[in-house]
């Protein structure tokens, strides 16, 4: 697979690996490196160009990974250092990039730094690091202001000494003090760490979230959405020059893909100027309502605020934080306006799988890079009956199960076969981490393998026919004038995608052949919650 430019950000399809749950090659239940590798040849297939894997490091999995012991450590649950170097050379070899992940707004609090903060006095440089303060109240028995957790909670956690330290996340996540030299000297090395052994991108943790107003203001809520005390503070942008300055210092340049949740477009946009980040995550179409003129606009919007710092955009549907779009577009509400994760028992699985070919096709269309999480090229829904005890996520926990929390986008695949654990594992008496539900045996890569109509064989076409089209990928896009309901827009001299999101079949442009279709035609129209890819000349 030839990169169509060597700014493959721009344009590449990426595929996320959350490693737990990909797949299983011990057979202890948990998704492993040796599963990957075994997969690798899977991916290379579907036509990736790229693979994301959500962390990997070191950790007590207090939060799925993401509170880190060592970032320099493959955790043994996933295997070695030098079995992730064999899995990246093994994925170049087939002509597939690696992204991971770095987490740079908090620890782990079995981290080497917070173990010695925690032996260290107060106001000693060992707790400098992270936001150590004194409480309010008479005796300091009040945390020093009112931030919530964004797992639920109070942020901030008292010690036996008195003092209370800040966690924006769980309590075994403390954040870190990015005013510390010592903090930013030590994630350039690490970035410098993977680069070295040839990882090509990273993906960056709660991008905005690093910097912190050093008087720790309470929360005005009547001043939403800036300033604010923790997000998007213009010191920033600082970490971010330095960051870039090392992913710029190889003879091919690193990428560095952000994960900024903004509602400012023009906050957002700061965000990926020449000097900082290459790109960043889409979160207001992956959050938009399956409406024509709702993600009309959402792509509008997303295109100027790129255009205007030359960054390229970024299209994708589901991720492991969110409820999978497959139930969410089967539910009446169709966007994430009530929050990223929602529960409703109304859902049409069938409408929303239905919609979903459709949306994948118009990601695919769209100018610049598409991200597909693990699962969306077998069409799996949210698996919202997972039993209580069985529940891992903090969220859940901590808000007595108020949030549904993200297990339920984090089932382990299915492979293959008729019952748990679908393929995933070796057939041992270890099952899943997390209870697969017993309908997926007809969604399993083996299900859907052969059947020529099934969302796996959608995917590997439209992925095909997306790297070999010279018009897709970045570029422009223009808009076609069509009837309420559908959106239809042109890529370069010759190539069409058409939308149908009313409530009957749409004519379709001029065009001289069909290339792919979500769904049959009927007589020559598009049916509703269907899209098409045409060749117009």
């Amino acid at each position: 697979m030839t990169p169509r430019t060597t700014e493959w950000w721009r344009h590449a399809a990426i595929y996320q690996v959350y490693p737990r749950s990909f797949a299983d090659g011990n057979g202890d239940g948990t998704g492993d490196l040796a599963g990957v590798r075994s997969r690798l040849g899977y991916l290379q297939r579907l036509g990736v160009e790229a693979i994301w894997f959500s962390p990997w490091y070191l950790t007590p999995m207090a939060d799925a990974g993401y509170d880190v012991t060592d970032f320099r450590r493959i955790d043994p649950r996933f295997g070695t250092l030098a079995e992730a170097e064999k899995l990246i050379g093994e994925a170049h070899e087939l002509g597939i990039r690696i992204i991971v992940d770095i987490v740079p707004n908090h620890v782990s609090n079995e981290h080497a730094w917070f173990e010695a903060a925690l032996q260290s006095p107060p106001g000693s440089p060992e707790r400098d690091l992270f936001w150590f303060r004194e409480g309010r109240g008479e005796h300091g028995e009040l945390p020093p202001n009112e931030w919530q957790s964004i797992f639920g909670g109070p942020a901030w956690t008292r010690l036996p000494d008195g003092q209370w330290y800040l966690h924006l996340f769980a309590p075994e996540q403390p954040d870190l003090n990015w005013r510390s030299p010592l903090v930013r000297a030590e994630y350039e090395d690490v970035l410098r760490f993977w680069f070295d052994r040839g990882v090509d991108g990273i993906r960056v943790d709660s991008a905005a979230m690093c910097s912190k107003d050093p008087a720790l203001p309470d929360y005005d809520h009547s001043v939403f959405p800036h300033p604010h005390p923790y997000v998007d503070l213009d010191e920033n942008h600082d970490i971010y020059r330095g960051w870039r300055a090392v992913a710029d210092s190889y003879a091919e340049p690193r990428a560095l893909i952000g994960e900024v949740w903004l509602a400012d477009p023009v906050r957002f946009a700061h965000y990926l100027r020449p000097d900082e980040l290459h790109t960043a995550f889409n979160f207001d179409f992956l959050g938009c309502r399956w409406d024509a003129a709702a993600l009309r606009a959402c792509i509008d919007q997303t295109l100027a605020a790129h255009a205007d710092v030359g960054a390229p955009s970024t299209w994708v549907l589901s991720n492991h934080d969110v409820t999978r779009h497959v139930t969410r577009y089967g539910r009446p509400d169709t966007s994430t306006a009530g929050g990223i994760r929602q529960y409703n028992p109304v859902v049409d699985e069938d409408l929303g799988r239905h919609r979903a070919r459709a949306a994948a096709l118009l990601t695919m269309a769209l100018p610049g890079a598409v991200y597909i999480y693990q699962g969306d090229e077998l069409g799996l829904p949210e698996a919202e009956g997972i039993p209580a005890d069985r529940r891992d996520d903090p969220i859940y926990h901590r808000t007595n199960g108020e949030d549904p929390g993200r297990d339920g986008c984090r089932v382990p695949l299915p492979w293959s076969g008729g019952q748990e654990p679908y393929g995933f594992s070796p057939d041992t008496e270890a099952g899943p981490w997390l209870p697969q539900p017993a309908s997926w045996a007809q969604l399993s890569v083996a299900a859907q393998e052969n059947d020529p109509d099934s969302m796996l064989n959608l995917y590997r076409r439209a992925l095909a026919l997306r790297a070999a089209e010279p018009a897709l990928g970045d570029g422009p896009v223009t808009w076609l004038d069509f009837p309420p309901g559908v959106l239809a827009f042109t890529r370069g001299d010759d190539f069409a995608c058409v939308v149908n999101l009313s409530a009957t079949p749409a004519e379709l442009p001029e065009h001289v052949r069909v290339l792919i279709t979500s769904h049959p035609l009927s007589d020559g129209l598009l049916p509703p919650d269907g899209s098409a890819w045409l060749r117009t000349a």
